[in-house]
């Protein structure tokens, strides 16, 4: 049996299996939209571990970094540093603060603890569901990359199709359905990801010095060093990949999800060291496939990994590792898109709907929502340029605000309750500081500086507004606030 066949097969056995799994949660989940969103704020360590671990390795941390590995070499762990490597600060500082509280999405929390403004929390609430939008889309368009490469498939079709296996699932059992498909595919992940990374780094006998030599016997010695490396470059995509993470959504909905602080800071912490230790080895994976062939596009190195250099078994497994990651990321993140819309535009504008009008709206944008990332996936250059992008503008937005708001409080000994805003940023201050920081992201005459200079301005422009706009409201009229 040929490996594109197998490929079709585990496909539809997955599939099944979790719109089983969906169908089984439905009722639980449609009892409330809290249930629909956070699961009730009930889950236990093991699954917040798993669930986090598998949304973090998704497709983009095997086909998209072996891709860049194939590309730059060591230079690019820079990003993988920040973007990894943040989910460890992301457990350490906010995680344990985040898991206090039952809050449906982060921008409610913003909106509640910090700045109280509709238009604040509709345009965070944007900028927020870009990196969830631009995550789902990667993952659709490395499925679409591996079918191509390895069966000769119509990648559109195949985009198109994902798209649909994900909206269905996702839709019918909200945050109760995809904790318990991430417990059976970060099981996966672990077991499949083990077996790949120690047969990928066979053709150069487990040597990193041996990738080395070889790069620079194919006069490629600079993709094995640090040296000449663009340091501003360098330092611009660890703190795009750090502030993209503050502003995702997902890590965030877990916390809440969690059933107190402790789960919530222990099983964030666990997964990202484990994912970031997997995600510099899949850059390694790709350093290894170029020196195998120096042909390749990058997006295309490691599905011609599966199907010029391994047995069809492996293959098997290695698709079946790909094909877990890349489905419990998309799920989680076209459930965190939707439910920021859901709850922070919807809801804004229509404050009288019902828990259960709530979760019709929810599950209608998953629909739109997951054909829409498929139509960016069609129509990216790579998987990992959907990333940056959204990281940049959501980060930049984002941060300096949920930064500012928690580090600036207006009564400085006492601690955030839900409920009660104690910060010192205004509405015009969120406004303007959150607008200008995501356009300068997008700014290149900046240079590669751009995010710092975002981030930088961004925080002044709050501060400074919000003292201009500031207005002297009593402790007691901020509460009732």
């Amino acid at each position: 049996m040929g490996l594109g066949t197998w490929l079709w097969i585990v496909t539809t056995v997955l599939g099944i299996l979790f719109l089983w799994i969906s169908f089984k949660m439905k009722d639980k989940a449609s009892e409330s939209f809290s249930n629909y969103a956070i699961a009730g704020k009930t889950l236990p360590f093991f699954l917040i571990f798993f669930t986090e671990f598998a949304n973090i390795m998704g497709v983009g941390n095997f086909v998209g970094h072996a891709g860049k590995g194939y590309q730059f070499g060591l230079p690019w762990l820079a990003f993988v540093l920040g973007e990894q490597g943040s989910k460890i600060i992301f457990a350490l500082v906010f995680a344990g603060f985040a898991g206090k509280f039952a809050y449906n999405t982060f921008i409610e929390m913003i909106d509640d603890l910090i700045v109280r403004d509709k238009v604040t929390r509709v345009l965070g609430a944007i900028l927020a569901s870009m990196i969830m939008i631009a995550w789902l889309g990667g993952q659709c368009k490395g499925f679409g990359n591996i079918f191509n490469v390895i069966t000769g498939a119509d990648p559109i079709p195949i985009v198109l199709l994902f798209s649909v296996i994900f909206i269905i699932y996702t839709t019918v059992g909200g945050y109760f359905s995809l904790v318990w498909m991430d417990f059976v595919l970060g099981l996966m992940v672990v077991v499949f990801g083990s077996i790949f990374y120690i047969y990928a780094f066979s053709p150069v006998h487990w040597s990193f010095s041996e990738i080395g030599s070889r790069l620079a016997a194919l006069g490629k010695a600079e993709m094995w060093s640090f040296a000449g490396t663009d340091v501003a470059s360098s330092l611009t995509k660890f703190i795009t990949g750090c502030v993209g993470i503050l502003a995702a959504q997902m890590y965030w909905q877990s916390c809440f999800a969690a059933k107190d602080s402790r789960t919530s800071r222990n099983g964030l912490l666990s997964s990202g060291i484990i994912a970031l230790s997997m995600v510099m080895l899949s850059a390694f994976v790709g350093m290894v496939i170029y020196t195998m062939n120096q042909g390749l596009k990058p997006d295309d190195a490691m599905p011609w990994f599966m199907m010029n250099y391994v047995p069809t078994i492996v293959s098997v497994m290695i698709f079946m590792l790909i094909l877990a990651a890349g489905m419990s990321s998309a799920d989680s993140n076209l459930n965190s898109a939707t439910v920021l819309i859901t709850n922070d535009i919807v809801k804004v504008f229509k404050p009288d709907l019902t828990e259960k009008q709530l979760v019709a709206y929810v599950r209608y944008l998953t629909v739109i929502i997951g054909f829409l990332s498929a139509i960016v996936a069609i129509y990216s250059s790579s998987i990992l340029s959907l990333f940056s992008k959204a990281y940049e503008m959501a980060g930049g937005g984002l941060v300096p605000l949920l930064l500012v708001g928690l580090l600036w409080k207006e009564r400085s000994n006492e601690e955030f309750q839900m409920g009660r805003k104690n910060s010192r940023v205004t509405p015009w201050g969120a406004r303007v500081g959150m607008v200008t920081g995501s356009v300068l992201t997008q700014i290149s005459a900046l240079g590669p500086n751009r995010m710092f200079i975002a981030l930088g301005v961004s925080i002044v422009l709050i501060i400074l507004v919000s003292l201009a706009t500031a207005t002297k409201i009593n402790s007691n009229q901020v509460a009732a606030s």
